[in-house]
């Protein structure tokens, strides 16, 4: 997919401690990452994600695999010969020094001229919007005014890539959500390549322009937001990625599902056995009872201020839910039956 990327991971594994009791956290991950991309690695405590950045980091060493950043192997370089930088949770801002001095740090390091040290930091906090805060200490500022020192100290090097390790994790949710459409714009802005992990996925799908699902230190799915929300391969990233409804049904080899309660669909196509379907609950509709492919039974609605949620009770006593948009729509009567209406396009089969 990229020519020429900015990442590249080629059959990585790593394992934490030897023998018996070694826990394996990578097994044979290959991604390949493109220049000035917003990438996420997406999924549960424990699945490899931060792992996978700290080997990309440096500060881990991959028992087997390459690791390339900007076309150079460093699958052995230590941290400092890499051309990337690491945004942590904590921000880890030196108390004692100034804003100013804490984004000049890493050039402080580099050995670059005092004037020219100054001049990078005040362009990395201009591009953070916290220029007017130079002097002042991280004690004197909010979460998200940290957090964006942290950013602009980060960027002060011009690294060739950015990776964040669940940067927005200790702020409020409604400075986490206006943050997020910062950091978006900070990295079209910058024009380098962000790597960002995160547990939270509306988080990814806001900020990505890929996602990779990952699992027990495995890949499952990657691709742009749209496509692993709409067209989840794997029952796991269904059911982790927003609301899903699965639905337990048989393959015919005649062609068709045969649904709980005997009612078939024509399609997706599926391989004769026992499948999976997933269904998005805005994908499905309320249908007056007998007229859809399933009949089931109104347990609860709820407005949400968008959209109704309606759940229902399939036959096989199933909870179902769908998410209504068009609030005009005749309610159902709680406790009635209802019909089910299933566009086949909206249903996916599922891997286990």
């Amino acid at each position: 997919m990229h020519d020429d990327p900015a990442v590249s991971i080629e059959h990585v594994s790593k394992a934490f401690g030897r023998g018996a009791t070694a826990v394996h956290v990578l097994h044979d991950v290959s991604v390949t990452i493109g220049r000035r991309e917003f990438f996420t690695l997406l999924g549960p405590s424990g699945c490899g994600k931060t792992t996978l950045l700290r080997l990309i980091a440096g500060f881990e060493t991959a028992d087997s695999g390459l690791i390339r950043i900007d076309g150079a192997d460093v699958t052995d370089a230590p941290p400092f010969r890499r051309p990337v930088n690491t945004v942590f949770q904590n921000y880890a801002l030196f108390p004692h020094m100034t804003v100013e001095q804490n984004v000049g740090f890493a050039l402080e390091e580099q050995g670059l001229p005092r004037d020219q040290i100054r001049r990078r930091a005040g362009e990395a906090l201009e591009m953070v919007r916290m220029q007017s805060f130079a002097q002042r200490r991280p004690a004197e500022l909010s979460g998200g005014q940290q957090q964006r020192v942290a950013l602009a100290r980060a960027l002060a090097p011009r690294p060739k890539v950015l990776l964040l390790d669940e940067p927005l994790s200790a702020l409020d949710l409604k400075l986490r959500k206006e943050m997020q459409i910062e950091l978006k714009q900070l990295q079209s802005e910058a024009g380098i390549t962000f790597i960002f992990v995160t547990h939270d996925q509306e988080e990814a799908l806001t900020l990505s322009d890929r996602v990779a699902v990952m699992q027990s230190g495995r890949i499952l799915q990657m691709g742009p937001p749209r496509s692993i929300y709409e067209a989840p391969t794997h029952r796991f990233v269904a059911d982790f990625i927003g609301d899903i409804n699965l639905i337990e049904g048989e393959a015919l080899a005649s062609g068709g599902i045969r649904l709980p309660g005997g009612a078939t669909l024509p399609g997706p196509a599926a391989a004769p056995g026992r499948v999976t379907l997933a269904v998005r609950p805005e994908r499905a509709k309320i249908v007056p009872a007998g007229s859809g492919v399933i009949d089931a039974t109104l347990v609860h609605s709820a407005f949400l201020g968008t959209a109704m949620l309606h759940k229902l009770t399939l036959p096989d006593g199933a909870s179902f839910l769908i998410r209504e948009a068009d609030l005009s729509a005749p309610m159902p009567e709680r406790g009635g039956t209802v019909g089910l209406s299933l566009p086949v396009e909206a249903l996916q089969v599922l891997q286990a």
